[in-house]
Order: structure tokens, then sequence, then C-alpha cells
């Protein structure tokens, strides 16, 4: 790797060791990041927490694909779909059409990707939690540094990110 594959972004390394998971996995494979962060105790603006309803939560990505980008998950930790019970999926898919709607009051994107990576073949990266990724999308979002560095810029930090899809979240719900 140069060093132009390399975008040092020192705020990413207070999340990662605050909850003290590698790859989002804990050494004991006991309970995936997002467990851990639910049984924190921190308050949710320490967690980038941006909604919790019964059964489902959403949350910042730690590692975003783009700026706004949310991941909705249920509070039971399982890794596929039919594994959750019946509310729980009816309320997981509910909690993602108003993250879409939030996610698009908040940061005016272009468009939306909306998805599930189920399995380590599929790209999960915390298999374990099911998780839906929400991801705002702009006409040349990728822009230069992906092409030329493998590099993604990401132009707002993740607190004040967090604090605009939240204030968005009550929009999006009324």
């Amino acid at each position: 790797m140069t060093p132009l594959e390399q975008l040092w972004n020192g705020w990413r390394a207070t999340y990662v060791h605050s909850a003290g998971a590698v790859g989002g996995v804990f050494p004991d494979d006991s309970m995936s990041v997002f467990t851990r962060l639910l049984q924190s105790g921190l308050p949710d603006e320490e967690t980038h927490i941006v909604f919790r309803g019964e059964s489902t939560f959403a949350i910042m990505n730690a590692f975003p694909y783009s700026v706004g980008h949310v991941l909705v998950l249920p509070y039971r930790e399982v890794a596929e779909l039919d594994h959750l019970e019946p509310d729980e999926f009816i309320e997981l898919w509910a909690t993602v059409a108003i993250a879409v709607n939030a996610v698009k009051l908040a940061m005016a994107p272009g468009g939306i990707n909306v998805g599930i990576n189920l399995g380590e073949p599929a790209g999960g990266s915390v298999r374990q939690h099911l998780h839906v990724h929400v991801v705002p999308r702009w006409n040349g979002d990728a822009n230069f540094m992906t092409v030329t560095a493998n590099t993604r810029t990401l132009p707002e930090a993740l607190p004040a990110t967090a604090d605009k899809i939240r204030a968005a979240w009550r929009s999006a719900v009324a």
C-alpha cells in the first residue's frame, strides 16, 4: 500500500477503541460491536444512535460509504432475516423507510442505496448482527479519491451528521 492509498481519519479511533472490537466482532465472538454499544450505558450522542424503537434502532455507520450512512438493526442479535420474529421484521422495515426519509430530509441526496450483506461472501463485516444499510448518494460522490487513491473522503464529522439525522428523524415520522 502506498501513502496515497490511505487517508488518516483520526476521529474514527475514538469510536473503534471505545467499542473494544476488531472488525466489529469481539475476541470471544460473544457479542457484536452493536450489542456492546447498546449495553455500554453511554448516551446516544456518544454511540451515534439516532433512533430507538421497541425492537429496532438506527445508528450512524462509524465507517460510512458516504456522509449520512445509517444502519438499522434489531436490538436482538440475529444473523439472518428469517431469524427475526414477525414483529421485529415489520418494525425493521418500517424503520428503514423512516431512515430513508430522515436521510433525505437531513442530507438532500440525489439518491439512496438500501441493502443488507448477509454472510461473509456478501461482504458482511458484522455477520452475527443483521443490519440494513441506508446510504445517501450524490452524482459524482466517488470523486477522484476513489479512482486515484482507493480512498473515500467524508466532508463532515460523524457527530455532526448524527445530529442532523436525529433532528430530521422527528420530521420524518410526523
